[in-house]
């Protein structure tokens, strides 16, 4: 994958952007709040007043908008104006009709202080019962009509309560799909990608329209399995150029050509992901990284009765990348459906 040029946003500040389709700016580097909870309001003013992060990344489902909002605040009123911020949230799945578009929009900018977004994403392309369970229970995944919700969102743009809107979560063939009717294509699709899951179809297809990507999850995740953080292909790469692991898979993201929003409330960790510019990885390293397989240990213990020996062969590796976020627990009910695996969830395209 060729490496995309990173253009400085302002002479006097270490943040760096790629340019949409509308012509707006994303900075390279956002503040994820996803789980941050209470210490998000903190997160977001530590991050912009004292890291010079200028891209905040919320959504509705994480529960943290009056949080965001708070540390919005805080830093507007610190001197931060408004036009040098990027703010990101998302139409959560039980707001995918076209009726309750605005409405969840006007919400969330309420809960934000804001007087509009600079990208609205749909954060999952499925549409769920408001109050659905987890796992769904019959009934809970709705018919999604997104055409009518994207005309909403087109709407949006033009009464200027967003700037730019996109897509999160989706798969080529729903991106295909809503491509082949938008009237303003989507600026940003934001989809998980670290080196264990680096998901090329889709960057590459969105490369091929002009759509900016955004990676989430660029850490991979310690809960679910997918330690990155200490791999040993990210720490033997860290320790060479003399960077800590994150700061190695955050410029592994950028050098891909996306932008990325890692997560964290640690003050020291929030800067450390910053820091990030100004130098680049070695192509040898870059395709190391670029090559890391998911990779589960299965010993092999083999016992050869007429040799009457033991003959073990070590480790066998089984080379696959995987998702760490496939969403089963939102949308599979494996009796009921109408997704009754993670494969249906994402359209078999893995």
């Amino acid at each position: 994958m060729a490496q995309s040029t990173v253009l400085r946003a302002k002479e006097d500040e270490q943040c760096y952007s790629f340019v949409l389709l509308s012509g707006h700016r994303i900075p390279a580097v956002g503040l994820g709040t996803w789980r941050s909870g209470s210490d998000a309001s903190n997160s977001v003013s530590t991050a912009v007043l004292e890291a010079g992060y200028r891209h905040i990344d919320t959504a509705w489902e994480y529960g943290v908008h009056e949080e965001v909002g708070q540390g919005l605040k805080d830093a507007m009123d610190a001197g931060i104006e408004r036009k040098d911020l990027f703010v990101t949230s998302k139409l959560w799945c039980s707001d995918l009709s076209p009726e309750r578009v605005r409405p969840a929009l006007l919400n969330t900018l309420e809960e934000l202080r804001l007087d509009y977004l600079d990208l609205y994403l749909i954060h999952w392309p499925f549409r769920l019962r408001e109050g659905a369970s987890r796992p769904p229970q019959a009934g809970d995944v709705l018919d999604f009509d997104m055409e009518g919700v994207w005309r909403e969102m087109e709407k949006l743009v033009a009464q200027n309560l967003v700037r730019d809107i996109g897509v999160s979560n989706f798969t080529l063939k729903k991106l295909n799909k809503l491509t082949s009717f938008a009237q303003t294509m989507p600026s940003v699709c934001q989809m998980e990608m670290h080196p264990g899951w680096r998901n090329d179809k889709m960057l590459e297809a969105c490369q091929k329209n002009g759509i900016h990507v955004t990676a989430y999850s660029p850490l991979g995740s310690q809960e679910n399995g997918r330690d990155l953080i200490h791999d040993p292909t990210v720490e033997r790469v860290a320790k060479k150029v003399n960077k800590s692991p994150g700061q190695v898979l955050v410029r592994w993201a950028i050098q891909r050509g996306t932008s990325v929003i890692p997560k964290s409330t640690n003050p020291e960790r929030i800067k450390e992901n910053m820091h990030v510019f100004n130098w680049v990885l070695p192509e040898e390293d870059f395709n190391a990284l670029s090559s890391i397989p998911d990779q589960v240990r299965a010993t092999v213990l083999c016992f050869n009765i007429f040799m009457k020996r033991y003959s073990f062969d070590g480790f066998r590796y089984i080379l696959k990348q995987k998702r760490v976020l496939h969403g089963e627990d939102l949308f599979v009910n494996k009796n009921d459906g109408p997704f009754r695996s993670v494969e249906d969830v994402w359209d078999h395209e893995d």
